[in-house]
């Protein structure tokens, strides 16, 4: 075996190693296996989240805990199918390799009926659980027949958001803010203000093309389809300051459709509410003024004083 030097450009060039024993390459192939393991230990250390909850990030809502369970059971399902596939491999290599000496074939069948239906009703079974669950989660997630606390309209549009809160009869109004590196931008950003552990009902609106609404601390995203009315409910459970985005492919500046989620104790929110006012930001934008026409249907899942504007 010829080896060369690793730091040499062109290999023609270099002194030629003869080695004897496959030592050395065995001792280079063990060290670079030991330094994929560390740059993979490295990445995974520099995730939000911990082995129990899969490394996404901390539960912040109460959509949040249904998708890190669902996430954290299909983890443990599938590798336990792989360890028991992979056992199965292994135990056929050894058991059933080729031994010294031994030139006989082994016995040659054209079928095996149980091993043929063994590995066909397993997945099926297996794709009908994780459907089951999946869809069960889905559900809830979607379900907006719990009683709410307050209802946000949120409009999206190229390249920004506006927020209508319509029990406080307030609005915010975003404009795209172009990330150029400069400091401060962040600050110029739409702020979406929420109350914790109150149960908010978002009504997801488009003016222009598909966007969709994304918190990635909720782990909830949705939609917002031009014309059509989506609509979610979930319960932030921890006070802090969040980000948010567009996660559907709208346009030129789609990567800076941005806006910040403060979930505040009810006292502030309550003084945003009136803050709002008070500049100049009463009463509600009007849904319906968008460059496509609403499906009358979804037009009346609009809270009526956001539908045509309180203003």
């Amino acid at each position: 075996m010829h080896l060369v030097p690793e730091h040499e450009d062109t290999p023609a060039a270099s002194p030629v190693v003869t080695t004897v024993g496959g030592g050395t390459g065995r001792r280079r192939t063990g060290l670079r296996i030991a330094g994929v393991a560390g740059l993979a230990a490295l990445a995974l250390s520099g995730c939000q989240g911990q082995v129990s909850n899969g490394y996404l990030p901390p539960v912040v809502s109460d959509s949040g805990q249904r998708v890190t369970d669902l996430w954290v059971g299909s983890w443990i399902a599938v590798l336990a199918v792989g360890a028991i596939t992979w056992g199965l491999m292994l135990y056929a290599a050894i058991r059933f390799r080729k031994r010294k000496g031994d030139e006989t074939l082994p016995v040659q069948l054209r079928y095996n009926v149980p091993m043929e239906l063994l590995y066909t009703v397993i997945p099926v079974f297996m794709v009908a659980v994780f459907f089951y669950y999946t869809a069960r989660d889905e559900a809830a997630l979607v379900d907006t027949s719990t009683k709410k606390d307050l209802t946000v309209s949120v409009v999206a549009k190229q390249w920004s958001w506006d927020f209508n809160y319509v029990d406080s009869d307030v609005h915010e109004t975003g404009v795209h803010t172009e990330l150029d590196g400069t400091y401060g931008k962040r600050a110029q950003m739409p702020v979406l203000y929420l109350p914790v552990n109150k149960r908010v009902e978002f009504v997801l609106n488009s003016r222009d093309v598909i966007h969709s609404f994304w918190v990635p601390a909720f782990m909830m995203k949705m939609d917002m389809l031009p014309g059509k009315t989506n609509k979610f409910q979930l319960t932030p459970t921890q006070v802090g300051t969040f980000q948010g985005k567009c996660a559907e492919l709208c346009g030129a500046y789609h990567s800076q459709m941005l806006f910040m989620v403060k979930v505040v104790p009810q006292a502030e929110y309550d003084q945003e509410m009136v803050h709002l006012k008070d500049i100049g930001q009463g009463g509600l934008i009007p849904v319906d003024a968008s460059r496509e026409h609403m499906v009358p249907g979804d037009a009346q899942k609009i809270p009526a004083p956001a539908r045509t504007g309180s203003n």
